[in-house]
């Protein structure tokens, strides 16, 4: 079998797509898993780190979310027969090297920060070690997951924080790819978001979902207020409903004839927001609907939903700007060999390793994280060595175990990510919860030479 670049792949027939994620991966890998065996350094030891060199240009923190995924998708990293036939055929891979990966099973371990955690630059957010030809085959999966579910959170942090204690809904599904829609309602609901309205979300996760109607229910109906009362007679005077298809205030007097004055909420989604929102506040009251909520949807974002802040309004919805991550799609991760043996070995040493190129110089050695914090548990830096940390009693020790000799043991339930973000986030200093440009909300020190990132 030929060992070269076949530009002719082969191609599955249609439908024949495998179950398992071993080919959620790119061509290199596999590539280097076959030098690798050939040089004998596939069974050296290696260890691997994620990270992040820098965060989103004026972001002050980043979220850890898309760890339960990861875990999940590891799991079935597998190589099926149709997925070996098609490398085989497509002449990516030697015969050996697909011997090879008709028995790969991950059987190292993974330390990571637990989901829902904040991180910074230099952050090792994920530590895999195992031997190099099945840690580095992990590597554009592990990114790929977290490159997106960390971005995502980390902007919906901020959306949530902007919001103060008014309930944001994630509804974002028809701005993304399908299967992004789920994972970014996820990722929104760990970073704090109230609900979500992507089905598939709640089915997998539990996510609550809501959602009552868009602007077609209204056109397809013969007036609004037939529209209206159609809801109501079937989802109950509590619903929700859309009243800037026509004449706003037209419709909100409608919706309160119809209704009562108990309608649950009615849903402003263009227009001038702000004005609208106020307008319709007064409207209401008039109407003697005083109990009625206003949600507002339409192109928000971190900026635009604080600057509602004074509005008299009781909760946002957020498409675009969430599932794009407001202007930062990626969190710039990065998956860097940091240590590896010399030889084949359970037992041999490992040795720091570092690539030293212009502009994305590493740091060898694999790495433990705590964050140093005071007497009132505010967190002051985030302190990264090269040996298990000597914390003190307020400072908190932040890599778990998530993968143990090939077992997964780090699962938990994403209410569990979603109150630690709660936690995590109330020991930042104040400055950190700014939407202004600056700098990381803590300093990133690496011991034993004290340099901060």
């Amino acid at each position: 079998m030929t060992t070269s670049v076949n530009h002719q792949s082969a191609i599955a027939p249609p439908g024949s797509a495998p179950s398992g994620t071993a080919l959620l991966t790119d061509h290199y890998e596999l590539t280097m898993v076959q030098a690798s065996l050939r040089s004998g350094a596939a069974q050296r030891r290696a260890v691997f780190e994620v990270f992040a060199r820098h965060l989103p240009h004026g972001r002050r923190y980043g979220v850890v979310a898309g760890t339960g995924r990861l875990l999940d998708a590891i799991e079935r990293f597998r190589f099926s027969p149709a997925d070996l036939d098609f490398l085989g055929s497509a002449g990516i891979v030697d015969s050996p090297t697909l011997a090879y990966l008709e028995a790969y099973r991950f059987a190292g371990d993974i330390w990571g920060y637990s989901e829902g955690d904040c991180y910074f630059p230099g952050s090792p957010i994920l530590v895999v070690e195992g031997t190099f030809a099945e840690a580095v085959l992990l590597e554009t999966l592990s990114l790929s997951i977290l490159n997106h579910d960390c971005a995502i959170a980390s902007a919906a942090s901020r959306m949530v924080t902007a919001a103060g204690d008014r309930p944001l809904i994630e509804m974002g599904s028809r701005r993304t790819h399908e299967r992004a829609a789920v994972a970014s309602a996820r990722a929104a609901y760990i970073a704090g978001f109230a609900s979500t309205s992507n089905l598939r979300a709640r089915y997998e996760y539990g996510i609550p979902s809501a959602g009552t109607s868009a602007h077609a229910f209204t056109l397809v109906h013969d007036s609004e207020r037939h529209a209206f009362q159609t809801q109501l007679d079937s989802l109950g005077e509590t619903t929700t409903l859309l009243v800037d298809t026509y004449d706003v205030a037209r419709a909100v007097r409608t919706a309160v004839s119809v209704a009562g004055r108990d309608l649950g909420a009615v849903r402003i989604d263009s227009g001038d927001l702000p004005v609208l929102a106020r307008q319709v506040r007064a409207l209401l009251d008039e109407l003697g609907a005083v109990h009625t909520r206003i949600i507002l949807t339409g192109d928000l974002d971190e900026y635009s939903i604080a600057a509602l802040g004074a509005v008299p309004v009781d909760g946002y919805g957020v498409g675009t700007s969430l599932v794009t991550g407001s202007g930062a799609p990626t969190a710039n991760l990065v998956y860097k060999l940091v240590a590896r043996a010399s030889s084949a070995g359970d037992d041999e040493e490992l040795e720091p390793v570092a690539k030293r190129s212009v502009g994305k110089p590493g740091r060898g050695g694999r790495k433990w994280a705590m964050r140093h914090r005071d007497e009132h548990g505010t967190a002051l830096a985030e302190r990264i060595s090269l040996a298990p940390p000597d914390a003190g009693p307020l400072d908190r020790e932040l890599l778990v175990p998530l993968v143990t000799s090939g077992e997964i043991v780090g699962r938990e339930p994403v209410e569990t990510a979603r109150s630690r973000h709660r936690s995590a986030l109330a020991e930042l200093p104040p400055y950190a919860l700014q939407l202004s440009r600056g700098y990381p909300a803590i300093p990133t020190v690496f011991e034993p030479d004290g340099q901060e990132e």
